[in-house]
Parts: C-alpha cells; structure tokens; sequence
C-alpha cells in the first residue's frame, strides 16, 4: 500500500541509571545525548495535501522534549520505577505524540496517520525505534 511520511527532529541530553546487575557500569548515574526523530505515516494527504502540519509537529515535539531535557530522568515522577531505556523513551514519547494528534494539535491531516515511529540515536552506531499505531 501507497504510504505517505513525514518526519521531524531534535536532540535531547539527559542524565539516567539503570537498575540490575545486566547494566554494569550504567548502573551509575551516567549522561546521554540522543537525536529523536518522529516519523508520521498516512495512506493519503489531508486537507490542503498535508500529512500533518510540520511547523506543529516541530513544535510538539519540542514541546514534549523539554519535559525532561537537561534533567536526571531517575528523579523525574513520570519515570518513577522506570529503567529509562532507550527503548522505553521511544515509547514513552510515542504516546505523548499520540495524544497530541487526538488532540489535534497537528492539524487537520492527523486523522489520516495510521503510523508513527519514534526512533532515537544514541549515535551514529546505535539507536532504537518503537513504531505502532497512534494510541
């Protein structure tokens, strides 16, 4: 099937631990650079051929980034209990986007995304993705 993508990005620096013996040396309170990118699918533009509005979804993104940039994800309630893995920040921030279309916060095209990837790059060798329908 024919799909439609748009993707957006920013970076976040964060500093978190792991807890349990498989972490090792991230056990200790250590930092994190990572590169998030939101990809949104849809099978067919919206309104005025948009998936989504971009300038939105910028801002959205940027807006949910700085719940917790420059901070120590270990003290921050919404991640209370949480090893804040990689791949539980894409989740975590695939939900926020979610919401955020339901809301309609992205404009008009949002009711179309039948998609959305939140990948984040720890580097240019590592990264993890979560990608699922919006919740």
């Amino acid at each position: 099937m024919p799909m439609f993508s748009l993707t957006v990005a920013d970076h976040i620096m964060v500093a978190h631990s792991f807890r349990g013996e498989g972490f090792g040396p991230a056990q200790r309170v250590h930092g994190a650079t990572f590169v998030v990118e939101a990809e949104f699918r849809a099978p067919r533009l919206g309104p005025d051929n948009l998936l989504i509005d971009i300038a939105a979804a910028r801002v959205e993104l940027r807006r949910i980034l700085d719940g917790f940039d420059y901070n120590n994800l270990d003290t921050l309630p919404q991640f209370a209990g949480q090893n804040t893995s990689t791949e539980f920040l894409c989740q975590h921030i695939h939900a926020l986007l979610s919401a955020a279309l339901r809301e309609g916060r992205l404009g008009a095209g949002g009711g179309a995304v039948t998609g959305i990837k939140v990948l984040l790059r720890e580097s240019p060798l590592a990264w993890a993705a979560y990608e699922a329908e919006p919740a």
